[in-house]
This record gives C-alpha cells, structure tokens and sequence, in this order.
C-alpha cells in the first residue's frame, strides 16, 4: 500500500454524511479549477447518484456546476432511458434537479448508436476520455480530479467484479463486459489502473448490508476491487460512510474537519 492508508470516515446516517462528501467533493472541485480550470469527475451509479444529490443541492451556491466535467465511471449497454442506465439515474436524481443558477455541467454519456457491440461502445467512450485528457498528447491514463464510486455486496466498483479477468487489464481505459454477474451483463467500465490515477477517489458505502464487505475489504483484502483500489491509492482513497455500514470493522476512523 502506498505510505498512507486510505481514511475511513463514519457517519451516524446518511443525512450526517451528506455535508462532509459535500465539502470534501468542493474541495477537489476547487482544486481541479485551479489545476487546469475544469472539475473532470467520474461517477457511479447504484445509491450514489441520490447521495450525491444531498450533498449536492443544498447549502450555498460552492459547487460551480459550470465548471464541472462528468463522466461514467461505467455504464450498462442500455438506452440512455432505460431504467438500469446509470446516466438515466443521475439525470433522475441530480442532473434534472440543478438550479440554473448553478449552472449546468458538461456530461459525456455514451454513443447509443454502439449498444450492440461494446468492445465498440468502450472505444467509443475511451475516445472521448481521450479528447477531454489528452487533446493532442500522448498521455498513458487519464488522470481525473476526482473518481466517485460505490462499493457493491460482493466488493465490486464500477464494473470490475472480484477474480474477473478484466482486473488485470493495463492497456485499455475503458473495457468492456459482456459476464457481468450483476445484470443487466453487458457494460462497459472503466479499468483498474485509470481508477487508481485519479487524484481523489471517494466511496460512498451505506446501510447494513455493507458490513460483512466492508469487513473483508478492510481487513484481509483478498483481491477484492474496492480493496485493490484502497491498497493502489491509499491516502488518495477516501470512504464516506454510515456507522450500519461499518459495524465491527477493525480499522481506524477518522474525524472528517
């Protein structure tokens, strides 16, 4: 693991959580527009997108929507209004839900003409991950200001699922799935070494069911993707959650400032 381990910090519930990923996400966000004037942001889906909106929507006019640049982390190969799309989900939970007085962000969905191939789908996508980061260069990863991403049952993030081949992926961005053991099974998702350059990666985890997960990521690993992450970033890493989540996990939390 890098020098530092990621920082765990706990919340009594969600509506508590919500102002600290708030002020941590305008913190990157802020950090990103001085760096090169634009917040490049991947996110999730699952219960990320209504958390975010939370955080998000309330409290002063900080966050310069204006400014932001959002991409998928991964994304089903689904129509973009389909119930199980992840674009579908945040436009739902926050993207509609932006007061114009906060401007609007850009948002990169992906190329629906390509559905029915997602090798072609994943290229497509990395294409526009290469005209955002790279704009003439050579660049080995993108490199985004800020990755937020969710934490699955089975320690799964974004679509890189536990002793799945695609974890040993270097050369593509963006891959794509056709097994997911998640329906639906076909999606594309970002690889493992673009999620472990971001310069911030935050997971939010919620509610019971997260325990037993969060036990075995933070305490023995075992190759899990949300652990491989966590042991690739380390101080870079960090997880906003519910106390229900972390119940009898043995690992330092930290008070979030």
């Amino acid at each position: 693991m890098p020098g530092k381990q990621p920082n765990l910090f706990a919340f009594s519930d969600v509506e508590a959580l919500a102002p600290a990923l708030r002020s941590y996400i305008i913190t990157c966000q802020n950090a990103g527009i001085t760096r090169h004037g634009v917040f490049k942001v991947g996110v999730s889906g699952g219960s990320l997108p209504k958390t975010l909106a939370k955080a998000l929507l309330k409290g002063s006019n900080s966050v310069k929507f204006d400014k932001w640049e959002i991409f998928f982390a991964d994304e089903r190969a689904v129509p973009l209004d389909h119930e199980d799309s992840n674009y579908g989900l945040l436009k739902k939970e926050l993207l509609d839900k932006i007061p114009p007085e906060l401007g609007q962000p850009t948002v990169h969905p992906i190329d629906t003409q390509y559905l029915n191939d997602t090798q072609e789908l994943a290229d497509q996508y990395e294409k526009v991950l290469v005209n955002s980061f790279a704009k003439g260069d050579s660049v080995k990863l993108p490199i985004f200001d800020l990755l937020l991403l969710g934490a699955g049952p089975d320690g799964h993030t974004c679509s890189l699922f536990p002793g799945h081949p695609l974890l040993r992926e270097t050369d593509a961005w963006v891959a794509p799935i056709e097994d997911s053991p998640k329906p639906p099974p076909r999606r594309i998702t970002l690889t493992l070494p673009v999620v472990t350059h971001a310069v911030k990666v935050a997971f939010v985890a919620t509610g019971g069911g997260k325990k037993e997960i969060m036990k075995e990521i933070f305490e023995k690993g075992n190759g899990l993707p949300c652990a491989l992450v966590n042991e690739a970033t380390g101080e870079r890493c960090s997880w906003f959650t519910d106390n229900a989540a972390v119940e009898g996990v043995s690992f330092p939390r930290r008070g979030f400032l």
